[in-house]
């Protein structure tokens, strides 16, 4: 292993990290209906649990109404039962096989709950990439103690990765605040 290696490791570690964070964004509503958000919800499709979007077409009626159909008859009575019991505070309604999903106005106490939500996530995110910049520092240091490498390389690796970081960790900040912006906008 080499320093390039150690650089593209943490390289590919980071870009998960922020797509993870990305994707714990996507599950903290706002006011502002996003089919994504059904994405966690599992359904009793024969003896397994599965996502909706495995067992029904979720689509956007309108700004606050995201529609589900259902690709079987019988489905849409487990499919309105896991919507109510999910965490989300959504109540669906039927309509026939159809089911909309209206999305409740967010008051401000609820937005800035949201708030804190987000920012703790991005702690996490963070966290989890200073993870990685210690593991990538501790390779380097690995890798001059069998002298492998240079001591100015290792220098400059530590820079590099060091960069690296303070990179993913913006990255998580604009994220961050590009959500708050979101969900307080009335």
């Amino acid at each position: 292993m080499s320093t390039a290696d150690i650089k593209k490791t943490l390289e590919q570690k980071a870009a998960k990290s922020i797509e993870a964070f990305q994707h714990d964004l996507q599950k903290i509503r706002t006011g502002r209906a996003h089919p994504g958000i059904l994405d966690q919800v599992l359904v009793d499709y024969y003896g397994a649990m599965v996502p909706i979007s495995q067992v029904a077409n979720v689509s956007l009626m309108d700004a606050r109404t995201i529609s589900v159909q259902p690709w079987e008859k019988g489905l849409g009575p487990k499919i309105e039962k896991a919507i109510r019991e999910s965490d989300l505070g959504l109540n669906p309604a039927s309509q026939g096989d159809l089911l909309r999903v209206p999305m409740p106005a967010l008051n401000e106490e609820r937005r800035k709950q949201l708030v804190k939500v987000v920012r703790g996530a991005a702690e996490d995110a963070k966290v989890a990439v200073r993870n990685l910049r210690r593991d990538a520092n501790e390779q380097s240091r690995k890798l001059l103690k069998d002298k492998v490498v240079t001591e100015d390389d290792e220098r400059r690796s530590q820079d590099e990765v060091q960069k690296l970081t303070d990179r993913t960790i913006a990255e998580i900040d604009r994220l961050v605040q590009a959500k708050e912006t979101e969900i307080l906008a009335v």
